[in-house]
């Protein structure tokens, strides 16, 4: 049974893909702190009505048809922004303020467990109405 298909399953699966991609942006945006004219980036947030508008079919991806051509991740699929709302900027034009991408790093590990929660606890409840527990 590809879970996936089910929509409920299909959003959350997108959620902790999106989760996962903002992570990784975020722990960019940490390790670059003292990096000089770096801008602290993050993602566009994922919208409700943009996850539900495109089912998973009708979404572009790239294939790999050789083994040669470069590798494509999935969180190139999500937009990435530059933080234009800078507070501080130190004198080597560093705009990353590290009290605020530890919160969002913090921020973004309880929706993601928030999520799996809601993954697990669904899963559990198909599998008592199919009888399996």
């Amino acid at each position: 049974m590809n879970l996936e298909k089910i929509p409920l399953f299909a959003a959350l699966t997108e959620r902790m893909k999106w989760l996962t991609a903002r992570q990784k942006v975020l722990s960019q945006n940490v390790a670059n702190a003292d990096t000089p004219n770096y801008r602290a980036k993050d993602l566009k947030p994922l919208e409700f009505k943009e996850m539900i508008a495109k089912p998973e079919e009708q979404r572009f991806r790239i294939n790999r048809t050789n083994g040669s051509h470069i590798h494509v991740r999935e969180s190139i699929n999500y937009e990435t922004r530059v933080n234009k709302d800078v507070s501080e900027v130190t004198p080597t034009g560093n705009a990353v303020i590290l009290e605020e991408e530890m919160m969002k790093v913090a921020e973004t590990q309880i929706q993601y467990e928030l999520t799996t929660t809601l993954y697990k606890k669904n899963l559990g409840m198909l599998k008592t109405a199919l009888g399996r527990r």
